[in-house]
């Protein structure tokens, strides 16, 4: 069973309960025109495995180019919580960054996802 997470925003009017897919240090960024702005580290999520415990009403979409991908955020903050994939969109991605009581600066560094060259752009 993957082990469970609470992922919050800054100002905590967002938290999500997360069981990441895989460990924490297998973290990946992505180079899209969108991902490579933001510079999050990001775990895949079954779409079963996220539920959103408080502040729904506070999260904002954010979609781009073929609207595949839905990427929300806290509306009060501007943290970006997690995102419809594009890549898969049985999987959700999660900000590593604001997964509660977790430090980035903690792993070596992340690999690198190619959204620059997209599959789905071929």
């Amino acid at each position: 069973m993957a082990k469970t997470y609470r992922l919050s925003c800054h100002c905590g009017a967002v938290a999500l309960e997360v069981q990441p897919k895989q460990a924490l240090a297998d973290a990946k960024r992505c180079d899209c025109s969108y991902c490579r702005r933001r510079g999050a580290p990001m775990l895949a999520v079954p779409l079963d495995g996220l539920t959103v415990l408080k502040g729904e009403d506070a999260l904002t979409l954010y979609q781009f180019g073929t609207h595949t991908a839905r990427h929300w955020f806290c509306s009060v903050c501007g943290i970006y919580t997690h995102h419809r994939r594009r890549s898969n969109p049985n999987e959700y991605g999660i900000n590593l960054g604001a997964l509660e009581g977790v430090n980035p600066s903690d792993f070596p560094e992340f690999g690198w996802n190619d959204g620059v060259n997209h599959p789905s752009d071929r």
